[in-house]
């Protein structure tokens, strides 16, 4: 358990060593997921080493949400006073991220299927 916590909080912490640093915008913790990532693939960490904590996390993934919710409730009437300006933004991404996923997995489809 103890191994378990160091690895995910070790590359937690090394993300945000890596921001500190870098002065980058990416979030630490997505920065520390893909290191945690990357060393699973090079087979630095097992993952039975990890195994049982992030099943807990993702288990208990819905705690995570309340203190978000939370500070979305104090800032209701601006949402409210904004909501189409979110709601276009919202479908407008949405639709575009669709549109690129589906060119993307074309385009590597194609590319995959010629190799051959």
């Amino acid at each position: 358990m103890i191994r378990q916590c160091l690895i995910i909080f070790g590359c937690l912490a090394l993300g945000e060593v890596i921001v500190w640093l870098t002065g980058i915008t990416i979030p630490s913790s997505i920065i520390g997921m893909l290191l945690l990532t990357l060393l699973l693939h090079l087979k630095a960490v097992k993952l039975e080493w990890v195994q049982g904590m992030s099943g807990f996390l993702i288990s208990n993934m819905g705690f995570f949400f309340v203190p978000p919710g939370v500070a979305l409730m104090l800032y209701l009437d601006l949402i409210q006073a904004e909501l189409m300006p979110i709601v276009v933004a919202t479908v407008v991404s949405t639709v575009l991220v669709l549109i690129v996923t589906g060119w993307t997995h074309q385009i590597f489809k194609h590319h995959g299927n010629s190799a051959e």
